[in-house]
């Protein structure tokens, strides 16, 4: 690996205060244990856990935690976070479940679909991360426009957000709003839910790959962290070792994006 390829496995988040691989795992997949540990000693260290299908990753990060807890970047959020009075029964649950005295990002996921974002919210959030129990505090949000002003604006250190070659409008409407506070930005569906592993209708030539889609992500200077949702010891493989090739080349990115806008329609 080149001292490029280096830099674009991993990173040094400002919102964060500290370096991460940028390849990510999302735990909902149902990746094996003795993979999530392979990701681990691979420099896997940014983890989305969520309560679905995460029995493994739940089981390989709480070995882990007694010794090695520092060494991950640990996120989870609300399944459902619609009132501020429901945010601390889900961060200690969560604790408890994973073993851990502290979460480094806490979300409140699908922002204005399954969350809302209020003083109230905010208030409790704050007595959360001075108790310790948090450390950062983040949302995810399809709503570009929304997700720009409060990147702006707000106090929020991340941003979950859907950017891939078939919806890239994170381009416009996120991305230039992001230089006054810097916060983090993890991107999410980097497949479109794999319908960029598919070709449409009339298209010449092969499909996308994940590690295609990983790489797409990464090549975005204003993307910290891509979550990876492999299924098999061989898939995380696959997608480590493509992100290990660097950034796409020009002629990549202009026949991803070109396959990105047929997979749109």
């Amino acid at each position: 690996m080149t001292a490029a390829t280096a830099e674009f496995s991993r990173r040094h988040v400002v919102a964060l205060g500290r370096e991460v691989g940028r390849l990510g795992l999302a735990t909902n997949f149902g990746l094996p244990e003795r993979a999530v540990r392979l990701a681990l000693d691979r420099g896997v260290d940014y983890f989305f856990w969520t309560t679905f299908r995460s029995g493994p990753s739940t089981r390989a990060l709480r070995e882990t935690f007694p010794s090695g807890r520092e060494r991950v970047v640990l996120a989870a959020g609300t399944t459902v976070g619609w009132f501020a009075g429901t945010l601390r029964g889900t961060v200690e649950r969560t604790l408890r479940t994973l073993g851990t005295e502290y979460l480094d990002v806490f979300q409140l996921n699908w922002l204005g679909v399954a969350s809302s974002y209020s003083e109230a919210h905010l208030a409790e959030l704050a007595k959360l991360r001075d108790e310790g129990k948090i450390r950062k505090v983040g949302i995810s949000i399809h709503d570009r426009v929304r997700a720009g002003r409060l990147a702006e604006k707000s106090s929020l250190d991340l941003f979950m957000i859907r950017y891939n070659a078939a919806h890239p409008g994170a381009e416009r409407d996120i991305f230039p709003h992001l230089e006054r506070r810097k916060p983090a930005v993890v991107a999410y569906t980097a497949t479109a839910w794999r319908r960029l592993l598919r070709k449409p209708s009339g298209w010449e030539g092969e499909p996308a790959t994940a590690g295609d889609c990983y790489r797409f992500c990464l090549s975005s200077p204003h993307v910290d962290v891509v979550l990876s949702g492999p299924k098999t010891e061989e898939e995380l493989v696959a997608n480590l070792d493509a992100v290990a090739r660097g950034p796409l080349t020009p002629e990549e990115d202009t026949r991803l994006r070109a396959f990105g806008r047929a997979v749109h329609g």
